[in-house]
């Protein structure tokens, strides 16, 4: 098609794809296969100019650990049983609205004032919501995805904007697969609450 890529460019893509499509079918696999498009994205990210979403792919790696460790151990010391489908509460919504905006503020400031970043805002904008996302999707909050879809559909004119068309493309496929996501983890609640009323009235 005549884009211009690379071979960072293309394990970023198809690391992405599978981690992705690890994630909405609640596979432990997705972690350590998101930590390698993380590192494949920091290297990718860095020659881009895009600085906040290179430095955001090094937080991810720290989020994944956690994730892993919560995914595996239901998320509290002492518990065995996998990580239940979650509402995000209003107490999490709120300080994560208050978190995202305040960061995506004081990033902006820093990549205008400190890189050559030519997009600021849009790069931190990105940078606040994917860790946002990050954070449900650490809990395996329902809400997650939507927050994930929304940096997507920043982020799919962002990278083509940036020359990065073949990551454009597969934040395209992301997107698809954020809705699929959202629809199988809504029935994994679903059937969650449906068990519980049945056990309640047994």
């Amino acid at each position: 098609m005549g884009w211009s890529t690379s071979w960072t460019e293309i394990l970023g893509f198809a690391t992405g794809a599978v981690c992705v499509w690890l994630v909405a079918r609640q596979h432990i696999a997705n972690w350590p296969v998101g930590i390698a498009n993380n590192v494949f994205f920091i290297v990718l990210f860095t020659q881009a100019g895009l600085y906040a979403d290179a430095g955001l792919q090094i937080v991810f790696i720290a989020l994944a650990a956690y994730g892993w460790w919560s995914w595996t151990h239901g998320g509290g010391p002492g518990a065995t049983g996998a990580l239940p489908v979650r509402r995000t509460t209003r107490a999490e919504w709120a300080w994560l609205l208050v978190a995202g905006a305040v960061g995506t503020a004081a990033l902006t400031l820093l990549l205008d004032r400190a890189t050559d970043s030519t997009v600021p805002f849009w790069d931190a904008l990105t940078t606040g919501l994917s860790l946002m996302a990050t954070y449900g999707q650490c809990r395996k909050r329902l809400e997650s995805w939507w927050l994930w879809i929304a940096a997507d559909l920043v982020y799919i004119p962002l990278y083509a904007y940036k020359g990065l068309y073949l990551t454009s493309v597969l934040y395209v496929g992301f997107l698809a697969l954020c809705v699929a996501g959202l629809i199988g983890w809504r029935r994994t609640l679903v059937a969650g609450d449906l068990r519980n009323a049945v056990g309640a009235t047994a």
